[in-house]
């Protein structure tokens, strides 16, 4: 790396964070705007909404400007270049624009993988105290995953059938528990409560219905207070959309696939989810190439057209990601096709700008 290239990316990174401190300041105005009736209405103070509220949204802030600030960054100083002639300097000195473009490729590759390791690492922890905020002061509409009658596979040979259960008092509520061997039912346990013994790690019936079958009849018999050992936690019957951004990559994989064992449906919803949350730095990336490719070459306009067709650009770039999420989530495609196929069609036409702009 030359003095050239070390010029290129002090200057791109002093551009971006001055950018996404601005662009974080802008958020914070509208989401106070926004939400400001309901800080009021649930109490909350001043001292909570900062500490508890906004310090706690900035990784996922700085996370979302990401992609806007270096794209709009790296707008703006390549046109200060091609303004001032450098570009034409440079390249009359016959180095190529694919060789300008070497520090922007380091930055790129480097800043999208500084938002990954904050995404996998800081952002999940942060978005966990958030939510509990927001469900405690703001008016959000539920984002449950599950609704009404619950199904979930406790064993191999063991299926509990719950009509509701209640995340805040952890009670399920008409539930019963189908035991087969074979394509035979062998036991049914019935019971109008199950609670969950924070202090045990089990789950506890007012009253439970035993009936036992054998091969030309079945007993019954009523207990109270049985404990049950059902590899079912509580969390496990209470997803919702937002779990995958408060979970590391690692945690969040886990989650999908435990969910997955004990027979739980709509995983698409999560992974696409996950999958969308994954590979959104790389869009830093593709936006710093598209951004190069397109100030790189001399053209009309000053540096407000170029930051103009930034937003432009960017508005387009999420709008096609979230378009795509739908596909995944309704199983047209896999999950994982549905985040990558935006990213690989910007990034193909970043190239295709790149190689024009040589030309």
């Amino acid at each position: 790396m030359n003095r050239f290239d070390r010029h290129i990316i002090g200057r791109l990174s002093a551009y971006t964070a001055f950018l996404t401190m601005v662009l974080i300041g802008i958020f914070i105005m509208v989401d106070f705007s926004e939400n400001s009736d309901d800080f009021i209405d649930k109490g909350a103070s001043a001292g909570a909404i900062l500490r508890d509220y906004y310090l706690h949204y900035i990784p996922e802030m700085i996370r979302l400007v990401a992609p806007l600030a270096a794209f709009i960054a790296c707008l703006f100083l390549t046109t200060r270049k091609a303004e001032r002639l450098e570009w034409i300097a440079l390249k009359s000195a016959g180095v190529s624009l694919y060789r300008l473009f070497l520090p922007y490729l380091l930055y790129g590759l480097s800043f999208s993988a500084l938002i990954s390791l904050l995404d996998s690492s800081i952002v999940p922890h942060s978005n966990s105290l958030r939510f509990q905020f927001e469900q405690q002061y703001m008016s959000k509409g539920s984002d449950k995953l599950d609704r009404g009658t619950l199904y979930r596979q406790i064993s191999d040979s063991s299926v509990i059938h719950m009509n509701f259960f209640d995340a805040n008092s952890k009670t399920i509520y008409r539930a019963r528990i189908v035991t087969f061997q074979g394509d035979e039912v062998r036991e049914i346990r019935s019971a109008n409560r199950l609670h969950w013994s924070d202090s045990l790690a089990v789950w506890k019936s007012d009253r439970l219905t035993m009936k036992t079958f054998g091969e030309q009849s079945y007993t019954e018999r009523d207990t109270t207070g049985v404990l049950l050992d059902l590899s079912l936690l509580p969390k496990d019957l209470s997803r919702r959309t937002s779990d995958v951004y408060q979970l590391s990559y690692g945690e969040a994989f886990d989650y999908i696939e435990a969910t997955r064992r004990v027979g739980a449906g709509g995983l698409a919803l999560p992974q696409t989810k996950l999958f969308s949350r994954i590979t959104y730095p790389i869009s830093v990336f593709i936006l710093v190439l598209i951004g190069f490719a397109v100030a790189g070459k001399q053209r009309r306009g000053g540096k407000g057209f170029f930051i103009a067709f930034g937003f432009v650009v960017t508005i387009l770039y999420l709008v096609a990601t979230k378009m795509a999420e739908p596909f995944g989530t309704n199983e047209v495609i896999s999950p994982l096709s549905a985040a990558l196929i935006p990213h690989l069609l910007f990034l193909i036409g970043g190239v295709m700008l790149l190689h024009q702009a040589e030309t």
